[in-house]
């Protein structure tokens, strides 16, 4: 298994950091011709018709699909508008605190007999069965098995008692006090603490700026029972609830027995007004800098906040498929920005993006290397200005179509592989926010008939919407010992000036007509095949002594997944040798392959659903990949030059291990990576093998000689075995394998 490379990492940090949720219902690919622009007739998008929706005279909604992947089972969600944006001040905290007591306690499962119960049944608390409480909804999950009628019946009286009737018993609400207490104190990293800090400024001073659902001490300590079971009464009514059922099941007869147990469900007699809260926009411009003595590097983001765009209309979905084009071009420039040789900033990201409430964003994210945020900073925002100058190219817009429609393609096929809970998912939001849900089947149909039309006249028009001056927040976090070293204000509106005012070029599309494979290898033969008809696999034997297991699957429709390993790895090396053996594979992942570096490479396969990597780890070397079935040969060709003519890229990746290694400059105050790090070098008596990174072992990497190792590991492949499984045929496979 190949391991997250600390880079990896710290995206998935600062994905957390700034919470910027997006939601669109799936989104796809386009045709190479571009075609004028030609106006969409504007009408409501229609609900997939394999949706069962209903709402019960009490207004409790439903909706309930059948579906067979997995076969045997069903999802339940039982959906509630309510969230801590609804908290009285004495209340802050308990929209989550009601969440928990819905496990503690319900009137057909007192105290703990829910869990109990369903652990019994083969639920798993926390990974099957779940519930999370944001600012405007709290949703309960719970998958379970349909072959048993006793589990089901039961199922559906979980989600009944969840609606209305946990028990909130006094003692059981001062045991949980303590859980919650724990949850809040663990959650005081260094991305919490500042979050408090800057959330009231992007959330423009709003309800949402003092309505966290973890709540405040204070009232998670001191609140009486009887507030929270007003808490439950006000807000836990049919009119704020829906349950959506998608699975193995019988349609007819789930609508009864959701007809039979929630048309009972009561609202109060003067219920309370669900008011839908915003974050207005000021026309103002914010500025927010802040530090934490174990944040691990200096972030500015500047935040560009927008009216929220809805997805209802076709119009809306047109206008949805533009952004999310824009969204892979400037994707891929920022992309091939950081692949030059040692690019000033550790990552960089801009987006346009649903947020909260009410609103869109523009966002544009620099994580600065020490010492560069000014470099990084610029060097990403002078992509801004060059789209905002110049916009996108024609050969830029056409790969991103290509892209999208290969994708919703891809979906299209495997319609009915699909996964209950991507519908799950689908309906949920659905209700919480009224966004389109029209099935595979349209949205494929939609970006076939709509997406040449779409010219690239309108994607640079939305640079010209989104990205302005107006409504804009710069957030600049950083560890304490950099405090002094931040840009104020100033500097920063600085730094957008000087990018402005500087000599700013088109950009330059460079794409290489070269062949992938120039020469075709010349074709071994299968020597060998047997059958082992227990497990359904067929085993090749090749003339150059490859051994192949072929399993043709249903699973996906339009789907070969792959993977070849050789005993060897790192184990063969030295210790000295140690950190240039584990970094070789990603050195041939990140300088391409024969003619093509990585980013020619990268544009090369976009229209094709592929994907090939070498890989050495501690005890094997080998490829993994994936491909369609049409796509198979492209794969075949990249696993072939994988063998026999990697690239080695000297330059760019320098600067790959440059940002690398800039992210281990506060690594020892970030107190998860000291404890990672402490547990892997104990357990792994302090071999240099186990300890964590540091910019030592990064310093001992010889590019040079990583190459040769990973030539020297991939330059025999007769002792490789590869498994082939998924949607193709044996005899077609077997000319491509030759």
């Amino acid at each position: 298994m190949k391991q997250k490379t600390r880079l990896q990492i710290l995206i998935a940090i600062i994905a957390v950091i700034f919470l910027l949720p997006s939601g669109s219902f799936s989104q796809t690919k386009p045709q190479k011709s571009e075609a004028k622009s030609s106006a969409v007739k504007t009408q409501v998008i229609p609900l997939d018709s394999a949706v069962k929706v209903g709402k019960l005279p009490n207004g409790f909604t439903y909706y309930i699909r059948k579906n067979v992947e997995p076969k045997n089972r069903v999802t339940l969600y039982l959906a509630n508008k309510v969230g801590s944006i609804l908290e009285n001040d004495d209340q802050q905290g308990l929209a989550h605190f009601m969440e928990h007591m819905s496990f503690n306690g319900t009137k057909h499962f007192p105290k703990n007999e829910l869990v109990s119960y369903l652990q019994k049944a083969g639920v798993r608390f926390g990974n099957d069965l779940n519930a999370y409480t944001s600012f405007d909804e709290t949703v309960y999950q719970l998958p379970i098995p349909t072959d048993d009628p006793e589990i089901l019946k039961n199922g559906f009286q979980i989600m009944r008692d969840w609606a209305q009737d946990a028990t909130l018993d006094s003692i059981e609400i001062d045991k949980e006090r303590g859980v919650i207490l724990e949850e809040k104190r663990l959650g005081k990293s260094a991305q919490q603490r500042l979050q408090y800090k800057y959330l009231p400024v992007i959330f423009n001073q709003s309800r949402y700026s003092n309505r966290l659902p973890i709540g405040t001490e204070e009232v998670l300590k001191n609140f009486t029972p009887a507030t929270i079971r007003n808490f439950h009464n006000d807000w836990y009514r049919p009119n704020l609830q829906a349950l959506i059922v998608v699975g193995d099941i019988d349609v007819a007869v789930t609508e009864k027995t959701i007809k039979d147990l929630f048309s009972s469900l009561k609202s109060p007699a003067k219920p309370r007004p669900r008011i839908d809260y915003t974050i207005p926009l000021t026309q103002k411009n914010q500025f927010f800098a802040a530090t934490d003595k174990e944040f691990p590097v200096t972030v500015i983001q500047v935040i560009i906040k927008h009216p929220e765009s809805k997805l209802i209309t076709t119009a809306d979905y047109r206008k949805s498929i533009t952004r999310s084009l824009y969204n892979s071009v400037m994707g891929a420039r920022i992309r091939e920005l950081s692949k030059q040789a040692n690019p000033p900033f550790i990552q960089g990201n801009n987006s346009i993006s649903g947020f909260l409430a009410n609103l869109d964003v523009a966002s544009t994210v620099i994580v600065g290397k020490p010492g560069l945020l000014e470099q990084g900073f610029k060097a990403i925002w002078t992509e801004v200005e060059r789209a905002k100058k110049f916009g996108f190219t024609q050969t830029e817009l056409d790969r991103a179509k290509e892209a999208l429609l290969l994708n919703m393609e891809s979906a299209f096929k495997e319609k009915d592989k699909t996964n209950s809970d991507n519908y799950v998912r689908e309906y949920l939001n659905l209700f919480l926010k009224e966004e389109a849900s029209p099935g595979i089947g349209y949205e494929y149909k939609f970006h076939k008939d709509n997406l040449g039309g779409i010219t690239l006249a309108e994607v640079n028009e939305v640079v010209k919407k989104y990205l302005v001056d107006v409504n804009r927040d710069i957030i600049i976090l950083g560890p304490d010992k950099d405090a002094a070293n931040l840009p104020t204000e100033a500097v920063v509106n600085g730094w957008v000036s000087d990018v402005q005012k500087s000599e700013i070029t088109a950009y330059v599309d460079n794409v290489s007509d070269k062949p992938l494979l120039a020469k075709k290898p010349v074709a071994g033969k299968v020597v060998a095949e047997k059958k082992i008809d227990g497990i359904g696999v067929t085993e090749l034997t090749l003339s150059n002594g490859v051994k192949i297991e072929l399993k043709p699957t249903d699973f996906k429709n339009d789907e070969v997944n792959f993977t070849a390993f050789s005993p060897g790895g790192t184990s063969l090396y030295t210790d000295a040798e140690y950190e240039s053996a584990n970094r070789a594979s990603s050195l041939i992942n990140y300088s391409g392959i024969a003619d093509y570096n990585s980013i020619q490479l990268s544009k090369y396969l976009t229209g094709k659903k592929v994907r090939v990597s070498p890989y050495i780890s501690e005890r094997t070397e080998g490829i993994s990949g994936s491909a369609t079935p049409k796509d198979l040969e492209t794969a075949m060709q990249l696993v072939y030059l994988y063998f026999t003519q990697p690239r080695k890229d000297v330059e760019i990746y320098k600067g790959l291990l440059s940002q690398e290694k800039a992210t281990l400059a506060n690594r020892s105050n970030d107190p998860p990576s000291v404890f990672s790090d402490s547990v892997s070098a104990i357990l792994g008596n302090y071999s240099v093998r186990r300890t964590g990174p540091s910019i030592e072992k990064y310093d001992k990497i010889n590019i040079d000689r990583a190459y040769d190792i990973y030539k020297d590991r991939f330059a025999d492949a007769s002792d490789f075995t590869f498994t082939f499984v998924g949607s193709f045929d044996n005899e077609k496979l077997k000319p491509l394998l030759e």
